[in-house]
């Protein structure tokens, strides 16, 4: 059993398989332990010994109006997750998706006001991203890849704003010392995420009409938001 578990929350196959060998890469780890839970709950497997997890991102929104059984299952997982974390039981790196529901769950504003389309964003480093343990070594600025439809409003009660953009206010941020949330996916290249885009063509994250457009501009971006990952195992001595 590895130390950290990726946890999914695609429905996708493809997608989800994809993003798997993408965090397994970023972490170095070699094998990287996986739950699906789109397809089974934190119950069927021994989540509670794993020191770390990596939530991968979702077409899912915390903002949907019309939430099936399904995401409301994963929602209340991923709120397991991130309670064991804020009691100083593991780390946990959440992205995308993740960042919505850590911010409702700590009583923050999840709002539809800030949607990026699927670019190279350059996010700012905070202050208090430049002397953070995982965000700090990377400088002032990292080029990461973001495609969202809803970001927090602001951080929410007790978080530290780590990284900002014009696009987007909050970016990242740290709950105590060991629960980081992105806005944006560290783990994708650029040939992971014109992949991705393949999958997401008619989701809304990019006008399909601008496909060809968009993805030339994606495989042609120079992104180091994989800096997080590999620096991700220290943290939890692995």
């Amino acid at each position: 059993m590895s130390s950290v578990l990726y946890v999914c929350v695609r429905p996708e196959r493809s997608a989800a398989d994809a993003e798997h060998r993408s965090f397994s890469r970023g972490l170095g780890l070699g094998a990287l332990d996986r739950i699906d839970l789109l397809h089974a709950s934190l119950e069927t497997v021994e989540w509670q010994r794993y020191q770390g997890f990596v939530i991968g991102g979702s077409p899912f929104n915390v903002t949907d109006t019309d939430k099936g059984e399904h995401q409301r299952a994963v929602e209340h997982d991923l709120e397991r997750i991130a309670a064991r974390t804020l009691d100083g039981r593991a780390t946990t790196l959440f992205t995308c998706y993740g960042i919505g529901v850590v911010t409702r769950m700590l009583g923050g504003e999840v709002h539809t006001a800030q949607p990026e389309q699927a670019s190279a964003t350059r996010i700012d480093l905070t202050a208090a991203g430049r002397s953070d343990a995982l965000f700090g070594p990377s400088g002032a600025s990292l080029s990461v890849f973001t495609a969202h439809k809803e970001s927090a409003r602001e951080t929410p009660p007790d978080a530290v704003l780590l990284a900002t953009s014009d696009a987007c206010t909050v970016q990242a941020y740290r709950v105590g010392e060991r629960l980081y949330a992105t806005q944006f996916h560290p783990e994708a290249s650029p040939q992971d995420f014109a992949d991705r885009m393949a999958v997401y063509r008619a989701s809304g994250y990019f006008d399909p009409a601008q496909y060809d457009a968009t993805e030339r501009a994606v495989l042609s971006a120079s992104v180091d938001g994989d800096q997080l990952l590999t620096r991700f195992p220290d943290l939890i001595g692995a």
